[in-house]
């Protein structure tokens, strides 16, 4: 059920991108290219589809957001091509590809985050069928995930922290920003496009912040456990830079039990939801057995 729901909505997600995103441009084509290099380069399409399947959850048509949805890949896609960089986790593979860096060179790879990051508030200030109202407190929650508050600031700190030691919340803060603050984004827009209700948004906060605690959580276990094959890079990423993690943290096993908790929290955040929920519900079970 989960895996045709979401090849379903990532067909919807690939269109529009590829419209947004178009192959070619007059003088523009090296930019372009290395833009669609790495957004078509085999990503899940988690957020995009987790915003579609929150507004799903509360009654509303997550298809209608789609501008929402793209803005939202883009963002996170920027991300990794700036992450891979050699000044940052200097990586050679992404989703078994080379990264962008190693294609288009490190200057071409900077500017395609950057044109991704921007283009991406273009897209989402074109959604259609939202009030500005209701749209622009959405866009504005997104940037301050995005931001220095957000995912910048817990790279900052995951940059800094390389070969020192982070206690708990030190840690748990880095990834609430680094990682969590965008599913939450995504989750909470999903459902404040859709007209959910501000308990509905309140309940769905809960199941993001414990959703993105069991997605970090579970990706230093793969980087431990996972394979290259799986999950389309070398393991053994976080030790070889000698970033703290949850498994160095603590244990391998330890690790895997609070994974376990933060997926029977978020289901218990969504105890006064129907079936419209059940997605969510096969979203963050799925964590607990996923391989890449």
């Amino acid at each position: 059920m989960l895996k045709e729901y979401c090849q379903d909505k990532g067909k919807i997600i690939d269109a529009a991108l590829a419209k947004f995103i178009p192959r070619e441009q007059k003088y523009l084509d090296i930019i372009f290219e290395a833009m669609r290099y790495s957004l078509f380069a085999g990503g899940k399409r988690l957020r995009p589809v987790l915003l579609m399947a929150s507004a799903d959850a509360v009654g509303g048509n997550g298809n209608l957001f789609i501008n929402m949805a793209c803005g939202l890949e883009m963002i996170h896609t920027y991300s990794l091509i700036h992450d891979d960089l050699p000044a940052m986790d200097n990586d050679d593979y992404r989703r078994g590809k080379l990264t962008n860096h190693k294609v288009f060179g490190e200057g071409m790879a900077v500017l395609a985050g950057d044109a991704l990051l921007t283009a991406a508030f273009e897209v989402m200030l074109s959604q259609t069928g939202v009030a500005p109202a209701a749209l622009l407190p959405v866009i504005r929650e997104i940037s301050v995930a995005a931001g220095p508050a957000g995912m910048v600031g817990g790279q900052a700190i995951d940059l800094k922290s390389a070969g020192k030691s982070l206690d708990l919340p030190a840690l748990q803060f880095m990834h609430q920003a680094k990682t969590g603050a965008l599913f939450r984004a995504a989750i909470r827009g999903g459902a404040m496009l859709a007209g959910a209700t501000p308990q509905q948004v309140d309940q769905l906060t809960r199941y993001a912040e414990e959703f993105g605690l069991a997605f970090q959580i579970t990706d230093d276990i793969l980087d431990v456990i996972g394979t290259q094959e799986k999950i389309g890079k070398p393991v053994g990423s976080d030790i070889r830079n000698h970033k703290a993690t949850y498994v160095t943290l603590y244990s391998l096993p330890t690790a895997q039990q609070l994974a376990q908790q933060a997926v029977q929290n978020a289901l218990a955040a969504l105890v006064d939801f129907g079936g419209e929920a059940d997605m969510l519900r096969a979203f963050v079970k799925y964590l607990i057995s996923r391989d890449r």
